[in-house]
């Protein structure tokens, strides 16, 4: 699949490539990135280039992780996102934001873009979010996009060597007013 370039009113949501490779590098740097986060720490240029080069345009090629750089409007990047295929139908989405643009809603805003564009180009029917207990930035941009807190689960990530727990939650088309591939029938109320 050819990558896809996805825009709302502030972002540009877009591939990286080897241009990018330097401004990804930088932000990864941050160690806040490194700690809530999978990525290698201490993150090296080649883990820069390795990500840019070869892991983002071999996921849009194999259809089974769509990767963007969210810029700002002027170019500045502000994040990345990912939606990585799980199962048949079911995504997981990962994301995070660069120290100064933190707070500001891009993230939450890049979440319903991708999740709105799987949901409705790939027939996807669920999207999950993960993010190791404690990471309250994380779990806020998924609640205000509207995911659905499922629970936590026992020993889920593997961060860096180090089994942790992570909190689950979960985005429908319904959330989101569109219709499923699928129908979906929930459980009784408790």
């Amino acid at each position: 699949m050819e990558p896809v370039t996805l825009t709302t009113g502030r972002l540009r949501l877009r591939a990286v490539g080897p241009a990018d490779t330097e401004a990804v590098y930088e932000a990864a740097q941050d160690p806040d990135i490194q700690r809530w986060t999978t990525i290698p720490s201490p993150y090296l240029p080649e883990h820069a280039r390795g990500f840019t080069e070869e892991m983002v345009p071999g996921g849009w090629a194999h259809g089974s992780m769509f990767t963007w750089g969210i810029f700002l409007t002027g170019g500045e990047l502000a994040g990345m996102l990912s939606l990585t295929m799980r199962a048949p139908a079911a995504a997981e989405v990962g994301f995070w934001a660069t120290k100064e643009h933190r707070g500001l809603g891009h993230i939450t805003e890049a979440v319903l873009a991708a999740c709105r564009w799987i949901f409705t180009d790939l027939g996807v029917d669920r999207v999950e979010w993960r993010a190791e207990v404690g990471n309250h930035g994380s779990r806020g941009v998924a609640e205000r996009a509207g995911f659905t807190l499922e629970g936590t689960l026992r020993s889920a990530i593997n961060n860096k060597g180090v089994r942790r727990d992570c909190w689950i939650a979960s985005l429908l088309p319904s959330d989101l007013g569109l219709p499923s591939t699928a129908p979906y029938l929930p459980g009784p109320a408790r």
